[in-house]
């Protein structure tokens, strides 16, 4: 989709739709009241009417305008004024190209960027546009790679958008915002490139396909990139992962790209990625129901390698580093059995209780192996519990942190990107559970508190170091009709960043 940045009246645009706000209770927006002064009054007849309340998220088309130049207005839904915030933009923001997509309307000016919707109430103009550009991206995704027909597909989904336009009031919000739809368009392009990796079948996406994926980002950005085989791994000592893929034909491999955008001096952001292309649960087999969706427990991977790929594109002078450890974890006369001991790579021995929470144990490898690199921060990302979900829905990404200043960091991100996390606790009562008769510790605890007793494992390969665990297990896709992988928590982190380095709002 091509993105523009302009300013002017909405009266006097030529093209196939002008999109305004309309607030409630049959509120006009400037410049809905601008179209409204030069048509004589048509939009306010059709409000009196009833035909528009102007509840968040309502659409309603008007064609042929009087006194305006362009083929259709639409009327989009606001709320109530003084409630209007990030979520009403971001759900009327939706709701419109949603409605442009039905419309067949090939291009459309966004007036819903303007300042002048209230912004002592609502977000910035300089944040719409950055969060207009991610939502009309994620809105009009599609993955078909695999239809015989493409364009059948295509033509029954009705979608033909390709060029929007955002205003801003004042011309000299011009270059802001033309930098605020860089970053959009760069964190959108990192989301949907997370969501098509997420969404590929395991048969494609398997260990080595990351890898080869990781390669190629390398060449395309200039990054430099080491992908460890199952040899190398055991000379290292990690044996804790390696026992995850004990039961798969698949070799594992384990992904380190390096985007050196700072001084080399610079201590680097460490982002690790959960990689299982594929969950069956190993011995302790999962439950045939939905097994399909577990081609989704990469999307750690995915999302970290989506996040590298919009930071690159944006090349932001930060040193940041991609640890992504890969494996299936499938049932095999060779696949490790619970009650198995290994010793991780930080010399720590695990008494295997369960071999389906196998994703700990890969992370408990990539953790230490970051403590290598000297980072200034270690964030993990990993489809890791369902008890997460049960705890937290699929809303808000868990977050647990032995740092309270990067935790903050995290959820101020969570909020500015839409992309929210909420932070449980990760006392070391919580981590009684996990003593083990004959090793150093089990893999599992109890069923009480199983998000968090998963973090109190990871805590203990993290401890000297900043860190962070996102739980993304209720976030990363949905399922039903509408399955497919969301590509969280890529905007998340790009925001992190973007704060970092003091880029996120531009004055």
């Amino acid at each position: 989709m091509e993105f523009s940045i302009k300013s002017g009246s909405p009266d006097k645009q030529r093209n196939a739709c002008v999109v305004v706000g309309i607030f409630e209770p049959r509120k006009l927006s400037l410049p809905a009241e601008l179209i409204d002064n030069v048509s004589g009054g048509y939009i306010s007849d059709i409000l009196r009417r009833g035909d528009m309340e102007g509840e968040v998220g309502s659409t309603l088309t008007l064609y042929n305008v009087p006194g305006t130049l362009c083929d259709r207005v639409l009327l989009v839904g606001l709320g109530k004024e003084k409630e209007y915030r990030e979520a009403e933009f971001c759900n009327a923001m939706r709701a419109s190209i949603q409605t442009l997509n039905a419309l067949d309307v090939s291009e459309a000016v966004f007036f819903l960027t303007e300042s002048s919707i209230r912004q002592r109430f609502g977000p910035n103009s300089i944040w719409r546009i950055r969060q207009g550009a991610l939502i009309a991206t994620e809105v009009s995704y599609r993955f078909d790679h695999y239809k015989s027909n493409k364009e059948k597909s295509r033509k029954r989904a009705s979608r033909k958008l390709e060029k929007l336009t955002f205003i801003v009031e004042r011309r000299n919000e011009l270059a802001a915002a033309e930098a605020a739809l860089a970053q959009g368009k760069a964190i959108a392009e990192g989301i949907s490139f997370a969501r098509d990796l997420g969404n590929q079948p395991a048969n494609v996406c398997t260990p080595e396909y990351l890898a080869d994926t990781a390669q190629r980002m390398a060449t395309e950005f200039k990054l430099n990139c080491e992908i460890l085989g199952r040899h190398e791994m055991e000379e290292l000592g990690m044996h804790a992962l390696l026992a995850v893929a004990k039961g798969s034909r698949q070799e594992p491999r384990f992904i380190v790209l390096d985007y050196q955008g700072a001084e080399s001096s610079k201590a680097p952001l460490v982002l690790i990625g959960k990689g299982v292309t594929f969950d069956s649960g190993g011995i302790s087999l999962k439950p045939a129901a939905k097994m399909d969706e577990m081609k989704y427990d990469m999307c750690g991977a995915a999302a970290v390698l989506g996040t590298l790929r919009a930071i690159a594109r944006l090349r932001l002078p930060i040193n940041l580093v991609a640890l992504i450890p890969a494996s299936e974890n499938l049932p095999g006369g060779n696949a490790t059995r619970p009650g198995d001991i290994v010793t991780s790579l930080s010399g720590q021995s695990i008494e295997i209780l369960n071999t389906d929470a196998e994703g700990r144990l890969l992370l408990c490898d990539a953790l230490t192996y970051a403590e290598r690199l000297n980072p200034g921060a270690v964030i993990d990302v990993a489809t890791l519990t369902g008890a997460c979900v049960v705890a937290l829905g699929r809303l808000a990404s868990g977050l647990f942190a032995n740092d309270n200043a990067l935790a903050k960091e995290l959820l101020q991100a969570g909020k500015s990107a839409q992309d929210r996390v909420w932070q449980l606790p990760l006392w070391e009562e919580y981590g009684e559970g996990l003593k083990s008769n004959f090793a150093d510790m089990a893999n599992v605890g109890g069923r009480e508190g199983g998000a968090i007793t998963a973090a109190c494992f990871l805590s203990q390969f993290s401890r000297n170091y900043p860190w962070a665990h996102l739980d993304i297990a209720g976030t990363a896709w949905k399922s039903g009709t509408r399955k497919s992988a969301t590509g969280r928590p890529v905007a998340l982190l790009c925001h992190l960043i973007l704060q970092r380095l003091k880029q996120l709002e531009i004055p």
